[in-house]
């Protein structure tokens, strides 16, 4: 689906999530680009191993590590810029530099090994801040080779949060000329339609932006994408009162209150189930809200979500909200659950 290249800015983070890496100017009007442009040929880089091979002259024949300075070096001809460039593009300016001392060279660059591919993950995710997707890559092996997409960023940066807007992931990338491209990704139509993903390769020093949903906006179907591969492994709820173990657990983010219950070892014999606290505090507007909910039957159609608190009162308890409420307190237990 082509992307239509207009000026966008990049979306406001919120101010107790981690800042939005530094960027100039010419990001902010960095235009929107399809993503076959941004994922044109790839460029060498430092780390990168390559075969340069020069028909009849074995002393330019061989392998050859990129260095950190960017350059590769040749007999005779010195350092040759090498970062930035294709191998194609490699290929030309080594025939162009090995024509003034050789006869007609006939060169050829390959890839023999891919450096490692260090972004930066931001926004809506779990665990933003710089990742690395693969380690050095030899690519002449047969051994399956993962190229590092979006959406393998978004799993190996914890997962995206249910706030997380999946329409316009957006990919930030400096090309080799200063200038700087933006391309914005869908991923959230291939979690509920029959279609491939709109993916994009990834290259050493892009940007990923996860935005934020807007205000009282919510996708199609939580339960969704809650169980879909770019939902965390597990969330944090806090279960406490009448359970086994009660304290943190780590729950699939799919789960009902019964499942954090039962994984925090489940009731115990004084439990008070009927009527079991539910509280959930909006990290937006800092809204807490407390709700009673039945679970006797050990069976419930809600859907946890990070940072929920469930608390199972005794028996013998008065109102199960002003238990919650003693136990729960918003400027003391709340504080430390959510910061």
């Amino acid at each position: 689906m082509p992307i239509a290249a207009v000026a966008q800015p990049l979306p406001a983070l919120p101010p107790e999530e981690p800042a939005l890496p530094s960027v100039d100017n010419r990001t902010l009007r960095a235009n929107t680009v399809p993503i076959d442009y941004a994922s044109s040929s790839y460029l060498l880089g430092p780390g990168d191993r390559i075969e340069v091979s020069v028909y009849g002259f074995p002393e330019y024949t061989g392998p050859l590590s990129v260095f950190p300075d960017g350059s590769i070096s040749l007999p005779i001809v010195g350092k040759v810029s090498a970062a930035g460039r294709t191998p194609d593009q490699l290929t030309q300016e080594l025939t162009q530099v090995l024509n003034t001392i050789l006869v007609d060279p006939a060169v050829s660059v390959t890839l023999n090994a891919l450096r490692p591919v260090v972004i930066n993950v931001a926004g809506e995710v779990y665990r933003p801040g710089p990742i690395q997707l693969q380690e050095t890559t030899d690519i002449t092996q047969e051994s399956a080779y993962s190229p590092p997409y979006v959406s393998e960023a978004l799993v190996q940066a914890g997962g995206i949060r249910r706030t997380a807007d999946l329409r316009e992931v957006v990919v930030i990338r400096e090309l080799p000329n200063g200038d700087t491209v933006r391309t914005e990704v869908n991923l959230w139509d291939a979690l509920w339609t029959a279609t491939v993903p709109e993916e994009m390769l990834l290259r050493d020093g892009d940007l990923v932006f996860v935005p934020r949903l807007a205000e009282g906006e919510e996708l199609v179907d939580s339960r969704l994408l809650a169980t879909s591969s770019l939902a965390p492994d597990t969330v944090r709820v806090r279960v406490v009162g009448e359970v086994t173990r009660p304290g943190e657990v780590a729950v699939p983010p799919n789960s009902s209150l019964s499942s954090a219950v039962a994984i925090a070892g489940g009731p115990t014999d004084d439990a008070k189930l009927k009527e079991v606290a539910f509280v959930r505090m909006n990290k937006d507007t800092g809204e807490v809200t407390q709700e009673v909910v039945d679970l006797r039957n050990l069976v419930d159609t809600y859907q946890i979500q990070d940072g929920d608190v469930v608390v199972v009162p005794k028996t013998s308890t008065g109102s199960v909200l002003d238990f919650a409420a003693r136990i729960v307190n918003p400027l003391n237990f709340l504080f430390r659950i959510f910061n």
